[in-house]
């Protein structure tokens, strides 16, 4: 699909100081994918919250043991 674009001129130095060794269509295009990506996961996130239940997550968790964490675990 062709699609004219029109970018401000203010965006395009930007993309044009961000995009690299890529062209500023491959730039945009990927931009764009990425965005889609973003709004379809928080979509899905929030449906899938909807069908959660904080009880269920408090007792999973309730069931693992209480013990310090191992060397490699610890902040």
């Amino acid at each position: 699909m062709n699609f004219a674009l029109r970018i401000p001129d203010y965006y395009k130095k930007e993309i044009e100081s961000l995009k690299g060794e890529v062209s500023m269509n491959q730039f945009i295009v990927n931009a764009l994918a990425e965005k889609i990506a973003s709004m379809k996961t928080v979509t899905y996130l929030e449906e899938r919250a909807q069908r959660g239940s904080k009880k269920h997550a408090l007792d999973v968790l309730n069931k693992v043991a209480a013990r310090e964490p191992i060397e490699e675990d610890r902040l």
